[in-house]
């Protein structure tokens, strides 16, 4: 592989200086580097950072390549600058044994656009009856640490302490959707002021914060790790904070919609505001913000739910939950924390990339620091871009995002996956 001299960039948001690439390794940082037959990226006031991590992924593959692939997926990853994403379990076959998360860990070896770790379901068919062969997936190939149902909540305590359990001996963590599904049934859209006026089913803020409540407990009695995935509410901040107070073992993760959007956007009945957990009230989002910057909230994770043309442009009651977010994450977070003043860009590297891949058992390839020595997992970002979203140019097979026609800050340059480049000038190599 040849070198790399990337010239003047910001790393971290700090003083500008070069990093040299030789291979897959960072060799050296500073001022004023050369080297003989590098390939040179002229970086001023761009940003550098380590590689994003998304810890909530759904890749559709097996089952749904209508909406998305492994590759289409990374290669949309790529270009919003991830280095690696988590799939989540809930294809067709579901991820519930060792065969089908070594089969979605191979495609994600052969894209070679990102690297994909496969989340394990927590339950056989994410029926939350039984649970799956945990250990199994976690001794195979693709050394599953992360176990999830998401698209449904573990609502059986009785399963959801056995899963805590179980995963404890091997350092692994149960990612719970916090649904009661009892409270949301034929919910939706979030419950209050514009669900009222619309005559729309309402999803209640208690049937997220109730889990929990109820999963935080079970983390501390039986002394395993819970994360929380697309934490939605104001409540579920004020939980999780406490929790954390009392020494207890939870992370949680907010979403870049739920950091912009609101439910008032639900008036225009487009579909493509429809997803699960539901957009919040303004107040929601502003707690949420304050949350990911002060560390209540430990990550920023997309959630990324590709849903194919039919099962988005139809009447609401009828429309697929989800959006995608792979390509548009960091600029909304540049929007909503940055510009914002609530986080500078060590932050976002916290959130985006540190915080992901010690969460999943990643840290010793990705999430290191840009220096000497460390893996060359990176992605520059012209911080000073501003550019209309467009999904027709969006990598991703689906096209299900909120965000077309809006302005948004921030662009992917170049992404480096161990010294390659899989972004060049913002186009995939």
């Amino acid at each position: 592989m040849s070198k790399i001299l990337i010239r003047g960039a910001k790393v971290l948001g700090g003083e500008a200086q070069d990093v040299l690439i030789d291979g897959e390794t960072i060799a050296a940082t500073g001022a004023d580097l050369s080297a003989d037959g590098a390939t040179v990226i002229e970086a001023a006031g761009q940003v550098l950072l380590p590689g994003l991590v998304d810890l909530h992924t759904h890749l559709r593959e097996p089952g749904r390549e209508d909406s998305e692939t492994v590759l289409t997926g990374t290669r949309a990853a790529a270009s919003g600058g991830y280095t690696a994403v988590f799939a989540m379990a809930n294809t067709f076959p579901v991820a519930d044994t060792a065969g089908v998360v070594e089969q979605v860990y191979r495609l994600g070896k052969e894209s070679g656009y990102c690297d994909v770790q496969p989340i394990g379901a927590v339950t056989i068919g994410l029926e939350g009856k039984k649970l799956s062969e945990l250990g199994a997936m976690h001794e195979s190939a693709a050394r599953v640490t992360v176990f999830s149902d998401d698209g449904k909540c573990v609502d059986d305590a009785v399963i959801m302490r056995r899963a805590l359990e179980y995963v404890k001996a091997f350092g692994g963590v149960i990612a719970q959707h916090a649904q009661e599904p009892r409270l949301t049934e034929g919910a939706q859209m979030n419950e209050g002021i514009v669900s009222a006026e619309l005559g729309l089913g309402g999803w209640p803020a208690v049937a997220e914060e109730s889990i929990i409540a109820r999963d935080v407990l079970l983390a501390e009695h039986v002394g395993s790790r819970v994360h929380i995935c697309h934490l939605s509410t104001a409540g579920s901040v004020e939980i999780v904070r406490w929790a954390k107070s009392r020494g207890i073992d939870v992370t949680a993760e907010v979403t870049p919609h739920h950091l912009l959007l609101t439910d008032e956007l639900v008036r225009s009945y487009n579909p493509v505001y429809k997803v699960n957990p539901p957009l919040r009230t303004e107040r929601d989002v502003m707690a949420l913000r304050e949350a990911l910057a002060d560390g209540t909230i430990d990550i920023v994770a997309t959630d990324h739910a590709p849903h194919p043309h039919e099962d988005k442009d139809c009447e609401w009651a009828a429309a697929a939950m989800g959006m995608v977010g792979l390509e548009t994450a960091l600029s909304v977070v540049q929007q909503t924390m940055v510009e914002t003043g609530l986080l500078d860009w060590a932050g976002v590297a916290e959130r985006m990339s540190f915080a992901p891949a010690r969460i999943g058992g990643l840290s010793h390839r990705h999430g290191r620091p840009v220096s000497a020595g460390e893996p060359a997992n990176l992605t520059l970002v012209d911080t000073s871009y501003r550019g209309v979203v467009d999904p027709a140019g969006f990598a991703s097979r689906s096209r299900n995002t909120p965000y077309e026609g809006r302005e948004l800050p921030g662009r992917v340059t170049h992404t480096f996956l161990r010294g390659r480049t899989t972004v060049v000038d913002g186009k995939l190599a």
